[in-house]
């Protein structure tokens, strides 16, 4: 914690070396929440550099009272939500995921990692069907591990709010996983349903993985 609040002092001196410390501590939980929120590899890429030069030039507003870690990645999160209102979601891709995400080739069970890649392609369609901030609460609540106190403050919303908030999307969320398992996937037309069944779609071997802040 020291060490994080010496090198936000040394970043807003402009001391870049310092704020690169800022990005490699925080580029997996930043990257984790852009690409749950956008569900595309590339668009997360360009979010995460985005975000971050975002957060570098508002370094001076930045409440040293408050987490880090809160403010940063309520800065990630709006980002997202601004990106996502701008343009259609295209369908989700897996495609070019960071090395971290890729298990060890001769350690990994075949079977085991395309049942898990499919679960994890699953999982995040049906996220990107929610809407943005449904999306954004469930993924800070379940891959980030977040309280409802500090989803209330990456979202400015009261507590009362995100309890509710979370308890509609939860609800939202299994009616999608309902039909899901029933063969029909939201925001999908049955022709597409169709047209999926006899298409292969390639999932590169992707393991599934959630990301967690680090506690400040």
């Amino acid at each position: 914690m020291d060490n994080e609040l010496a090198w936000v002092e040394a970043s807003r001196s402009g001391d870049t070396r310092a704020f690169e410390r800022l990005v490699q501590a925080y580029q997996r939980p930043v990257y984790s929440l852009a690409y749950r929120m956008l569900g595309n590899a590339n668009d997360a890429e360009d979010a995460a550099q985005e975000a971050f030069m975002k957060a570098f030039r508002a370094l001076g507003s930045f409440d040293c009272g408050r987490p880090f870690s809160t403010w940063l990645l309520s800065i990630v999160a709006h980002h997202c939500i601004d990106r996502i209102r701008r343009r259609r979601l295209r369908e989700v891709s897996l495609d070019g995921l960071p090395s971290w995400r890729w298990g060890p080739v001769d350690s990994v069970d075949p079977e085991r990692a395309a049942e898990q890649a499919d679960q994890a392609d699953r999982i995040q369609r049906l996220l990107t069907a929610l809407p943005e901030d449904y999306r954004l609460i469930i993924i800070l609540r379940y891959w980030h591990d977040l309280g409802y106190e500090e989803i209330a403050g990456i979202t400015d919303q009261t507590v009362s709010a995100v309890k509710s908030r979370l308890h509609r999307a939860r609800r939202q969320l299994a009616t999608y996983l309902a039909n899901d398992a029933g063969g029909s996937r939201p925001g999908r037309s049955s022709a597409t349903r169709r047209r999926s069944a006899t298409t292969a779609v390639p999932t590169g071997g992707i393991m599934a993985c959630s990301a967690t802040a680090p506690v400040s």
